[in-house]
């Protein structure tokens, strides 16, 4: 009996660095099990679209689909947007099972990778007693979502870092910006400063993290989590896990 196929759906972006980076991270999860198909779905600006891709995934004989949000946290997308469209697609496709996989995070993974880009940014294991980080993240209007952050920075402190402080690229409310946590680290007296983007893949937020990070003089600027290794083994990790524990298949509303 084969395996279903993995959609990875993604929010899409006019950046044409977004879903290169994306490809780029599903291609790697392709490279780990070569036996399973993966496909890359887009909500919005780019092709395929999630509901034609599953039409011709069904037009292709395909009988099962994991649909895995690459989302950090279970803000509007994940909540809402992602299953009203699994849910029409069930509707209209009714010979093909899709469910619906777990966000990716908070995962030890993420930190992990989040961590490799530190370090190839310059950041060194020894220094993080002297260094403060701000985990920049996209932000959210869900409260939820945002605090979710805030608990992986208080996690974060307990790892050898001198301080950490989240940050939000938007989402008015969410907490400081990217620049406001880098001058309060800096007023706490913290001499050194890295900041780490908690996103998956360019675009005009990371951009707005990127510039937050400029301004305010922080030491050290880690790339986003793009493809990886660590990435794509939580990819298969939710995969499997919607697949052995058949997470929440999609039913159409009554």
């Amino acid at each position: 009996m084969s395996s279903p196929v993995l959609l990875v759906i993604a929010h899409g972006s006019r950046d044409p660095r977004h879903a290169a980076t994306v490809h780029a991270l599903t291609a790697r999860v392709r490279a780990l099990r070569p036996g399973l198909r993966v496909e890359t779905g887009f909500l919005d600006f780019n092709a395929p679209s999630v509901p034609r891709l599953l039409e011709r995934l069904a037009a292709e004989g395909a009988s099962e689909v994991v649909a895995l949000p690459l989302l950090l946290t279970r803000a509007f997308h994940a909540k809402s947007d992602i299953p009203a469209v699994l849910r029409e697609a069930r509707a209209a496709l009714p010979r093909l099972r899709v469910r619906q996989a777990e966000v990716l995070g908070p995962s030890p993974l993420l930190n992990a990778a989040l961590e490799r880009r530190l370090y190839e940014a310059g950041v060194r294991p020894g220094d993080r007693g002297s260094t403060g980080l701000v985990l920049a993240s996209a932000g959210s209007s869900d409260p939820e979502a945002n605090a979710v952050i805030a608990e992986i920075a208080r996690e974060l402190r307990h790892t050898g870092w001198c301080s950490v402080r989240p940050a939000f690229a938007s989402a008015v409310g969410a907490g400081d910006r990217t620049e406001d946590a880098v001058r309060a680290l800096r007023a706490e007296g913290v001499g050194r400063v890295a900041v780490a983007p908690y996103v998956i893949a360019p675009g005009r937020l990371p951009d707005r993290i990127a510039a937050g990070a400029a301004e305010a003089g922080a030491d050290v600027l880690a790339g986003v989590l793009g493809p990886a290794p660590e990435l794509a083994r939580l990819l298969l990790d939710r995969y499997d896990e919607a697949h052995a524990t058949a997470a929440r298949p999609v039913a159409v509303s009554a």
